[in-house]
């Protein structure tokens, strides 16, 4: 145990574990200023139109191979759909009624979706800590989202209606979750992972095109610096950066012990909302927040101990 811990105090671990998570936490409060002025839709094209490139390009750094087989296509084509379009869309609108901060901290049971699905189409089963960990999280976001009706009965934080941020919300959790699963079959192993997020954005892009010039009707040029900088944080240091540093986290130091950079994200994303969105705190709030890091931390290691367990199976075989 003490040599796990010194392993993630390492520069080249600790260091990345960090990052991803402060840039991760920063970028739910950038995405409220690029739909003020700015039809959701068309920012998140803005973004990925820049990340697209930029991500090809780290991928041909990393001499990974950008050739992909039509199997390999598809599976990206599917991600890019869920990932970097239907995910990203109800996240970008979401935000337009309900505080980022609580958007973040919604996105922090994406584990139980992943762990349901995972069950549907990959034959995983969920351990018992897992299932009470999650609950324990659930309650607590249920109460951080019981306070935000109670203070805006009528209207949500930023304006329009609560329910239908939390609902949208929801459907982007499900996006995530899906994208997330369905890179774990055999092909998308087969694949390197920058290399198939690269085309996942690409497709993803090409969509979200069609969708906002459908939706939105002609792209808006916003004249902001600010927006402009918002653009190009979260398409090259939102997007291309924190990628590869997550995935090369999770070749390090596994999947589960990755996970707990989610509780940093929450943490960041909620004092950003805080100090910017002016958040206010009271004892539901406090408890909800307790409850869902102390569930996701209970899930997470039986995440952990289970991922531990089916190594040292495959070891042994």
């Amino acid at each position: 145990m003490s040599g796990q811990s010194g392993g993630m105090l390492r520069p080249r671990i600790i260091v990345p574990f960090l990052l991803t998570g402060m840039i991760w936490g920063s970028t739910w409060l950038v995405i409220t200023g690029q739909i003020g002025g700015v039809p959701a839709a068309w920012s998140v094209f803005y973004r990925f139109a820049l990340a697209t490139p930029a991500l090809f390009l780290v991928a041909a750094v990393m001499k990974r191979r950008l050739r992909l087989t039509a199997p390999e296509h598809r599976l990206a084509l599917i991600v890019g759909l869920f990932q970097f379009s239907g995910n990203f869309l109800f996240v970008y609108h979401a935000e337009l009624y309900v505080t980022s901060g609580i958007v973040a901290m919604m996105f922090g049971l994406l584990m139980v979706p992943n762990a349901l699905f995972a069950r549907l189409f990959l034959g995983e089963r969920a351990h018992g800590r897992f299932v009470l960990g999650s609950a324990i999280a659930i309650v607590g976001v249920s109460f951080l989202l019981v306070h935000e009706w109670q203070a805006n009965p009528d209207a949500g934080v930023i304006g329009g209606n609560v329910t239908l941020g939390i609902g949208l919300a929801m459907l982007g959790i499900l996006a995530a979750s899906v994208a997330n699963v369905v890179q774990a079959n055999p092909v998308g192993r087969g694949v390197p992972m920058v290399s198939l997020l690269a085309w996942a954005m690409l497709y993803g892009t090409i969509f979200d095109l069609g969708f906002a010039s459908v939706t939105a009707g002609p792209p808006p040029l916003p004249t902001a610096p600010e927006y402009w900088a918002g653009i190009v944080y979260l398409a090259l240091i939102g997007s291309v950066v924190t990628f590869p540093l997550h995935y090369n986290l999770v070749r390090e130091i596994g999947a589960g012990r990755t996970a707990y950079n989610s509780i940093l994200t929450i943490s960041v994303a909620m004092l950003l909302s805080t100090l910017f969105e002016d958040y206010l705190w009271t004892w539901l709030t406090i408890s909800g927040m307790g409850l869902a890091v102390v569930g996701m931390i209970v899930a997470l290691r039986a995440r952990q101990k289970k991922q531990v367990l089916s190594h040292t199976k495959a070891r042994r075989h």
